[in-house]
């Protein structure tokens, strides 16, 4: 059966944007220019929405300068959240395969980052992409020595690694033992993200639409 390209319509209800590298810079700033846009776009009767894959207390500090009164999808648009931080809709890892993913991770001698409620958990404060994680969502990870008791609220997790093709073999591997548990994918050269499968924009982007009432072909 031949596809037909989907028709976008004439009206446009509401934009949804990503954060890093869209909305802020590569330098984490908000410029003045994209805050004048979206002033521009309430003006004209715009919802504006953000997806990004930081946590939604990572997002927390762009509300008030952009006007953001509708929901916010954090970690990929698996959690779905009201500005107060209060969770609309949630994907989360089956903690079976948060189990899984942390054991390879691991075995790479790759750094594992878990994501859970609003916390972000480390077995260490070492190595050289803290700093900049910190810096990305303006507060610290907590210290545990053990990850077990947060394994079944955890929405993201990330393997970190200086050694890009180590991480590139962590990334192979986790994905073949994961197929259809997880989503795997880097979202940087030094980054691994694993998250729940329906844990991606197109999922909550259909989700925002029916939270709202407002059809997809409205949405840019």
């Amino acid at each position: 059966m031949k596809a037909f390209p989907r028709i976008p319509s004439a009206k446009i209800s509401a934009l949804i944007s990503d954060v890093d590298g869209t909305l802020v810079t590569d330098d984490k700033i908000l410029t003045a220019r994209a805050q004048a846009a979206l002033t521009e776009l309430r003006a004209s009767g715009i919802l504006f929405f953000i997806i990004s894959s930081r946590p939604s207390r990572g997002l927390r500090m762009l509300l008030p300068p952009l006007g953001i009164t509708a929901p916010i999808g954090s970690f990929n648009g698996g959690v779905l959240a009201n500005p107060d931080r209060s969770v609309i809709s949630e994907h989360l890892l089956m903690s079976q395969a948060a189990r899984r993913a942390i054991e390879i991770l691991t075995g790479y001698g790759v750094q594992p980052w878990v994501f859970a409620g609003q916390d972000w958990l480390v077995r260490n404060t070492d190595g050289r992409y803290i700093g900049i994680e910190e810096r990305a969502v303006e507060f610290p990870p907590t210290v545990v020595d053990d990850f077990g008791p947060f394994l079944n609220i955890a929405a993201k997790i990330v393997g970190v690694s200086a050694d890009f093709e180590r991480l590139a073999g962590c990334e192979r591997d986790v994905r073949a033992v994961l197929t259809g548990e997880a989503a795997v994918a880097r979202s940087q050269p030094y980054y691994l993200d694993i998250t729940h499968p329906l844990a991606n924009t197109g999922t909550a982007f259909s989700e925002i639409a029916k939270l709202l009432a407002v059809p997809t072909a409205d949405i840019a």
